[in-house]
C-alpha cells in the first residue's frame, strides 16, 4: 500500500497521467465535428476581449478546452484544487497551453480569490467550476460571483455535450466525450455583478448562474438524445445526514 501511494505521488507517474489526459483531450477535440451557439451579447465579450470569468460544471471540463478558442490560450487560467488529483489536472491543462491558479472553495478559498482577482486585473481570463472540487453536483458556489463583484468582469456560463460519451457514476456524473463524435458548445448570457451588491443580490446572481448552467446543460444533452443529468438534491442530502 505504501509503495502504491509513493508511486501515485511521484512526479514521473503524475507527468505520465497528465500526458495521457492532454493527449486524449486533443484527440477528442480534433476528431469531433463541433457546432457552437453564442448569444450576440456574449459574442461581443469573446471577440473583443478575453478578460472574462468562464463558468462550467465540473463534469463538462474536458469539452471546455474546445470552447476557449476565441483568444490566446496563454491568457486563460483554470482554477484547480491543490490536492493530488488537482496537480495532475493542472499538468494536463498546462500541456494544452493553458495556465492554472491553485485553490478551491474548500481549501485556500480566500487566497484563491485574491489570485483570481490579480489574474483578471492583469487582463487574463479565468475558468471556474462552481460546483467543484467535490460538489454538490451542479450547484453553484459563490466564488465566481465574488470574483465578478471584486473585478467588475462578466461571468459567461458555458457547457457542452457530444453524441458519443461515457457518463461515470461519480459525484459529478463525469461526462467523458468519446472521439469521432458530433459536439455542441452552448454559451449563456453575461452575468454582470454590481460592486455594491447586497448579500441578497449576490444570492440572486448565484441562482442565476446555476439556472443558466443547468438549463444550457439540459439543452446540450437533449440535442443528442441523452438522458438528462440533474443537480444533486441538497435537501435530500441533508436529510440523509440527520
Amino acid at each position: 500500500m505504501k509503495l502504491s501511494k509513493r508511486v501515485l505521488r511521484s512526479a514521473f507517474f503524475q507527468n505520465l497521467i497528465a500526458k495521457l489526459i492532454s493527449s486524449y483531450i486533443s484527440l477528442v477535440r480534433s476528431t469531433t465535428r463541433w457546432q457552437e451557439k453564442i448569444p450576440d451579447e456574449t459574442r461581443r465579450y469573446l471577440e473583443q476581449e478575453s478578460n472574462i470569468i468562464g463558468c462550467f460544471w465540473h463534469a463538462r471540463m474536458i469539452m471546455m478546452f474546445h470552447a476557449w478558442k476565441h483568444s490566446d490560450r496563454s491568457k486563460f487560467h483554470m482554477l484547480i484544487s491543490a490536492h493530488r488529483d488537482g496537480r495532475v489536472i493542472a499538468k494536463s491543462i498546462e500541456n494544452l497551453g493553458f495556465k492554472t491558479v491553485e485553490g478551491s472553495s474548500r481549501r485556500g478559498g480566500a487566497s484563491a480569490l485574491v489570485s483570481l482577482k490579480r489574474t483578471l486585473d492583469k487582463g487574463g481570463a479565468i475558468g471556474v467550476t462552481p460546483d467543484g472540487p467535490k460538489g454538490p453536483r451542479m450547484r453553484a458556489k459563490n466564488g465566481a460571483i465574488k470574483a465578478a463583484q471584486m473585478t467588475g468582469r462578466p461571468i459567461l456560463p458555458v457547457t457542452g455535450s457530444v453524441s458519443n460519451c461515457k457518463v461515470f457514476n461519480s459525484w459529478d456524473r463525469f461526462f467523458l466525450p468519446l472521439p469521432f463524435s458530433h459536439g455542441i458548445i452552448l454559451w449563456g448570457t453575461p452575468i454582470l455583478v454590481e460592486r455594491d451588491a447586497s448579500k441578497e443580490m449576490l444570492e440572486l446572481y448565484r441562482q442565476q448562474l446555476e439556472k443558466q448552467l443547468n438549463d444550457l446543460t439540459v439543452e446540450a444533452d437533449l440535442t443528442y438524445g441523452h438522458r438528462v443529468i440533474g443537480p444533486e438534491n441538497i435537501e435530500k442530502q441533508a436529510d440523509a445526514r440527520t
